[in-house]
């Protein structure tokens, strides 16, 4: 496949080690606007982007991808609220969007545990929840998405829990408390606790390093460029096939 990076951070530099490690070519890395002025042309010409930038820059990579019918995978998080409006902007366009929280294989699978577990909750009223992730010092958004999309799961199968909240904030029965520490250059670790009078329950997903999140970004390249027009959460790529 011919690809275009979007984003030349240490993730973008490793999505770039494992597409030549698969043979791909790199027809472009942007990294910039003085990038996109120079390199607009080359990356009219990829089969397929993927974008590990930032928040304020995901969008607007999203809609460049749109406009020039190049399908894009999107790794970056901070704009998830925007989903809605980047969805119907895509499909408007005829375009091809895979995004998720997290592009870790082991992650969308730690989703689907969380999904399970959550479910098994809802009825356990002395059970309670909170969570805990920790990532590197330079994330930049906190909570991370991954967290979010955890916790939003668990609001979906506990009838009891109205809303996350990052701590410190008081935990009540309908409050679910997310610590978010950022620290050295850990790649991302999650931790879900359920706790009661009589027991603890804990799940955990622990990142080794950054290549696990580029290899499945690189999988859902490989993936979309086969598709039709549409909006695919990775999620369901992984659980699905």
């Amino acid at each position: 496949m011919k690809v275009a990076i979007l984003g030349y951070g240490k993730m973008g530099h490793m999505v770039e080690k494992v597409l030549l490690e698969r043979r791909h070519e790199v027809v472009a890395v942007i990294d910039n606007e003085e990038d996109w002025q120079r390199l607009d042309g080359e990356f009219r010409k990829a089969e397929v982007a993927i974008d590990f930038s930032e928040p304020s820059a995901a969008v607007p990579n999203m809609l460049r991808a749109f406009e020039a019918k190049v399908p894009i995978v999107v790794g970056t998080t901070g704009w998830l609220d925007r989903l809605d409006e980047i969805s119907a902007k895509c499909n408007a366009a005829g375009g091809k969007l895979v995004y998720s929280a997290n592009f870790s294989i082991g992650v969308n699978i730690f989703f689907k545990i969380n999904q399970l577990l959550a479910q098994l909750m809802n009825d356990q009223d002395r059970y309670h929840v909170e969570m805990e992730e920790t990532h590197h010092i330079h994330k930049k958004d906190a909570p991370s998405g991954t967290a979010i999309h955890l916790a939003q799961d668990i609001l979906h199968e506990v009838d009891s829990l109205q809303q996350w909240q990052l701590t410190p904030c008081d935990h009540t029965r309908v409050v679910l408390p997310i610590t978010a520490i950022r620290e050295g250059e850990v790649p991302g670790t999650h931790k879900i606790v359920w706790s009661s009078p009589e027991d603890t329950i804990e799940i955990t997903h622990t990142a080794h390093g950054r290549e696990g999140f580029a290899r499945g970004a690189v999988h859902a390249a490989e993936w979309i460029v086969l598709q039709p027009s549409g909006v695919y959460p990775f999620e369901k790529l992984i659980i699905d096939n």
